[in-house]
């Protein structure tokens, strides 16, 4: 569970808060972490105390990565993520560094499908490296109207 959950913090953390700073930017992903793991929870099982307990990791873990992801780090994910997405073949992984924090990450795009609506999605696996500590996730993204990615699952 705390797998799928970094990726949809990580997801989440990256569409929603990027422009957050200092403290803001904790708070936003606290917020959410909080919501991407009720989300979660609520999708594994309808107990409320998955759901509980979903949130509560989640928004541990999205202010710890909202604390310690700067801009930078958030851009270089950010464009990463949409490039592998894009042209990646599966199995394929791409880096990403941020020299300044010292932070890093990596992508690798796993199959490609259509969902029911047509669009293209695809699988992935993500890890977020920061301060020596590594996190590993799991999720799938769709490709949106205008070409980008939006995290589906997480």
């Amino acid at each position: 569970m705390r797998k799928e959950l970094m990726v949809g913090v990580m997801a989440s953390s990256l569409a929603l808060a990027a422009c957050e700073e200092g403290h803001e930017r904790e708070q936003a992903g606290t917020l959410i972490g909080a919501a991407a793991g009720a989300l979660l929870g609520s999708a594994v099982s309808d107990s409320a105390v998955l759901v509980a307990v979903g949130a509560v990791a989640g928004a541990y873990l999205g202010g710890q990565l909202g604390r310690k992801l700067d801009e930078r780090d958030r851009q270089y994910m950010q464009t990463t993520t949409q490039n592998s997405l894009t042209k990646a073949p599966a199995g394929q992984t791409s880096r990403w560094a941020n020299p300044d924090s010292g932070n890093s990450g990596t992508i690798t795009p796993q199959k490609t499908f259509k969902n029911a609506e047509g669009q293209d999605c695809r699988e992935f696996q993500q890890s977020v490296t920061v301060s020596g500590q590594t996190e590993t996730g799991y999720g799938t993204a769709c490709r949106q109207p205008d070409g980008t990615w939006r995290v589906v699952k997480g």
